[in-house]
């Protein structure tokens, strides 16, 4: 007889390990649990499917080559036991046993194993405010949530949506109900969209530029409860703030990891409040093994435990605990936070430590953000990113960016998360040989750029002020020429309204250099920052003194006009 391996968790990770573990251990006896129907879904997928673009529910379970991922497709292709609809009930570890219980007959059994793996995942935190139950209210973290949204919209659009949450999933079904024609509300306690993941700078941005696509956004909002008519249909979100009118409510606040089995059995729990676990993804019982959205890692950067439910770090870990179940001794070192999301149009990004974070380890750290076309201006397809750099300073090791934009900031993304991993400075960033042609990228790509800023700033070459540092000293009346280099065209289509504010055309600048005032602060800016930077420089050759030039250019600007 082959090694009994039991897998608790049939969504991501557990399928994952275990046909890792099947590949490499023919003989073992593989068994996945699963409390629910569905195993080995595509989640990701869900806001997609709500949406109509994916146009059928089957796709979510399906493998690439149009089979069904279920019972038979595990038994016949990876030669692994499911168990659907079975509830694990709690771990003997003396016994080496599982009790489980058919959810439908009752029936219960004990499964012995060798080696026990928990991929229990995570659950929808549910906040405790009065109208949950009413109709209408939902969640979006299974594909039967999905569902029956889209029943109860039926063939009919059109309508409003209050979405409870800013985070990735409150982001991404905002987008699915915009596509249905739904006005959406989007309600946040935090006071920026995307807490956590995005830098306030970057996440203000992003939600000026959602707003001017239609979603409203209620941030620093608690809700204090659902309100509903005589039939038990949802009508209203109660905030601290005031109501917000809404016949369908989706409630996205966040998960929790899901813990009980494994606390219960006596398993140590981390202060992440999920399992822990040792490099190996071995719990405090070595022959228990926990991955995925139950787990907490480490984070690569600061070498903190820290809980980022992730699809890409439970696959990555199935094949890390596929190979530790069979004899393997694969290390699993840990996360960027990497992640990713479209909505309304825009891509975004985040890895590493955003700015706030590196700053609340005690890191001293160099930023360059920078504001300009994913592609060469003339192709067709060319679109937007704003890409933020952080930067240890010092050393100049990349810790951490960001970027959003109608262009293909995820590339981006990518690049610098490659950079992070291998312990890159921006310098060896700024030197790596891209690829370029029209279609793809510019000459001197959008990261290289970003850390070209970081240079020029390390070097001296460049002193920068951010947009809200620019509004917080226009508010405060400061004695400053704001020098806009832009053209007369761009200038009265849209400028800054301030006594302050002297358009100099940059072509202009060295014939009216003697026009700009020397004792005072010069703040320089134009439409994405580059010729902002080349007054500047023109400006100090000159020489001036107190120049700098706003980063991101009046693109980032997040504010009215």
């Amino acid at each position: 007889m082959g090694k009994k391996i039991v897998i608790i968790g049939g969504v991501a990770a557990g399928p994952k390990a275990a046909a890792r573990a099947r590949r490499l251990d023919p003989e073992a006896e593989i068994t996945i649990i699963e409390k629910g129907k569905l195993i080995s879904y595509a989640g990701c997928g869900m806001p997609y499917y709500l949406s109509g673009e994916v146009h059928k529910y089957d796709l979510l379970f399906e493998t690439t080559y149009g089979v069904i991922r279920d019972e038979d497709y595990f038994w016949r292709e990876k030669g692994c036991r499911v168990l659907t609809r079975t509830e694990a009930k709690s771990i003997d570890r003396d016994k080496k046993e599982v009790l489980v219980e058919n959810l439908e007959t009752g029936e219960k059994q004990a499964l012995p194993y060798d080696k026990l793996v928990l991929a229990t995942g995570a659950e929808p935190f549910v906040p405790p405010i009065e109208g949950l139950n009413l109709k209408g209210v939902h969640k979006l973290n299974h594909p039967e949530d999905a569902q029956k949204i889209k029943e109860m919209l039926g063939a009919g659009e059109g309508g409003e949506a209050a979405i409870i949450g800013a985070g990735l999933i409150g982001l991404e079904t905002a987008d699915a109900l915009m596509k249905l024609h739904m006005f959406c509300s989007v309600i946040e306690l935090q006071d920026q969209i995307l807490p956590g993941m995005m830098d306030p700078d970057m996440a203000e941005l992003l939600a000026k530029k959602l707003t001017d696509q239609g979603i409203e956004f209620y941030l620093g909002h608690k809700v204090l409860k659902l309100e509903g008519d005589e039939d038990g249909n949802v009508t209203t979100v109660v905030t601290d703030q005031g109501p917000v009118d809404a016949e369908l409510v989706v409630v996205a606040v966040g998960v929790r990891p899901n813990v009980k089995l494994a606390r219960d059995a006596g398993l140590v729990i981390g202060d992440t409040g999920a399992i822990a676990v040792n490099e190996y993804l071995q719990t405090s019982d070595p022959e228990i093994y926990a991955l995925g959205d139950c787990a907490e890692t480490t984070h690569l950067i600061s070498g903190k435990k820290v809980f980022l439910p992730m699809a890409t770090s439970a696959n990555r870990q199935g094949r890390v605990v596929g190979d530790n179940l069979t004899g393997g001794n694969t290390v699993f070192k840990g996360v960027l936070g990497t992640a990713v999301m479209h909505a309304m149009g825009f891509n975004v990004g985040r890895t590493g430590l955003g700015e706030k974070q590196a700053r609340d380890l005690g890191y001293k750290v160099v930023t360059g953000v920078f504001h300009g076309f994913d592609r060469t201006h003339y192709h067709p397809e060319h679109g937007m990113v704003m890409m933020k750099l952080i930067t240890e300073e010092g050393t100049g090791r990349i810790l951490g960016a960001q970027a959003l934009g109608l262009g293909d900031a995820v590339k981006r993304i990518d690049v610098a998360a490659t950079a992070i991993t291998f312990n890159a400075t921006a310098d060896q960033l700024a030197e790596v040989d891209l690829g370029y042609a029209p279609p793809f990228s510019t000459p001197i790509d959008v990261a290289m750029h970003a850390a070209n800023i970081v240079r020029n700033k390390v070097a001296g070459l460049a002193e920068t002020i951010s947009v809200r540092e620019l509004k917080e000293k226009m508010e405060r009346g400061d004695d400053m020429v704001i020098l806009d280099v832009r053209t007369e065209g761009q200038f009265k289509m849209r400028h800054l309204k301030d006594d302050r504010v002297m358009l100099v055309v940059l072509g202009d600048l060295r014939e009216r250099i003697n026009e700009i005032p020397r004792d005072k602060e010069i703040v320089a800016l134009c439409a994405l920052g580059t010729r902002s930077y080349e007054a500047l420089r023109i400006l100090k050759g000159a020489g001036f003194k107190d120049v700098k030039y706003m980063e991101g250019g009046l693109q980032a600007w997040p504010y009215e006009f």
